[in-house]
């Protein structure tokens, strides 16, 4: 495996990864440590072949390090999908696919479609164990402002929090830990305490804002409010900054780097922001490597375009 503390900067990538073989040395390294195991039969005998392929010994198919993975059946080199996911890990409001693209050498449906297979990789950080200690809990809106909107555009009752015009996104996040995040489909109570209760240990101490909505959670664990309403943003260790702090990176990137996300891909950019910020502890290297160990997800062209 490549050493994971010599590629810190995007010449360190292209010095690293200098050519394809380098790539699939370091893929082949991360995904199997010297054990190939067959993605059709993990019970096969596999037969090492000629190119970097290998062979299935059960099914008689054969396979390589990109097989079954974001890097399958793409004809772009695995030198300019590390320096993609390099970008995207390390700019911290993402980046767009038209200037991945100019940057990487790509056309911009080809670059949105490696960003989309990247996307669905980050999701996997944004699931796991239940969150414990202090954690703050709050809800955000995603979707244009009507007061920003052209007459002809203007969504009636749509202030608040509606949802008419806009996707609600409900956030969780242990201090000085984890976060989680989810894309809901109302902020009702029964919807928030059904995502509380699957996320949130019930021995946690939980800060939230006054919206009824966290009423029913209010009678599981024990909460402590601020009301924002009134002015009143801290109260002892009543708050919730850091959720919101969150918010304020998910907002930036959507609305200075990407302008439009369609409800149908927002819980992907949200996972994109929540494997950012819980790997923030990492090296820029140990951040690219942690989308690696998840990088067995393949996603369709087909599958993003249609619905």
């Amino acid at each position: 495996m490549i050493d994971t503390h010599k590629f810190n900067s995007l010449l360190d990538v292209i010095n690293t990864f200098k050519d394809e073989q380098t790539c699939v040395d370091h893929l082949t390294s991360l995904r199997w440590n010297g054990n190939v195991i067959s993605p059709f039969d993990s019970s096969s005998k596999v037969y090492v072949c000629k190119g970097n392929k290998y062979k299935c010994k059960n099914t008689g198919k054969y396979f390589n390090v990109r097989t079954g993975t974001f890097f399958d059946n793409t004809k772009v080199k695995l030198q300019k999908w590390f320096l993609a996911m390099y970008l995207i890990t390390s700019h911290k409001k993402g980046i767009s696919s038209i200037q991945l693209g100019k940057d990487i050498g790509v056309t911009q449906k080809t670059a949105w479609f490696m960003l989309q297979r990247i996307r669905a990789c980050f999701g996997i950080d944004n699931n796991g164990d239940q969150l414990e200690n202090e954690v703050e809990i709050d809800e955000t809106y995603v979707g244009g402002k009507n007061k920003n909107r052209h007459a002809s555009k203007k969504v009636a009752n749509s202030q608040g929090r509606s949802t008419k015009d806009k996707t609600p996104v409900v956030g969780m996040v242990e201090r000085g830990g984890k976060l989680i995040a989810r894309k809901v489909v109302d902020v009702r109570e029964g919807t928030i305490t059904d995502l509380v209760t699957t996320n949130v240990s019930s021995d946690a101490k939980v800060y939230t804002d006054e919206y009824r909505g966290y009423n029913k959670v209010a009678k599981t664990y024990d909460l402590s409010r601020v009301n924002h309403g009134s002015g009143q943003y801290v109260d002892g260790k009543a708050h919730t900054n850091t959720i919101e702090g969150f918010w304020s990176l998910l907002k930036r990137g959507i609305i200075g780097i990407y302008h439009l996300t369609s409800e149908k891909h927002l819980q992907k950019y949200v996972n994109e922001f929540a494997f950012r910020y819980n790997t923030r502890e990492l090296s820029e290297s140990e951040r690219m490597n942690a989308l690696l160990n998840n990088f067995e997800i393949r996603t369709t062209y087909k599958q993003l375009i249609n619905g």
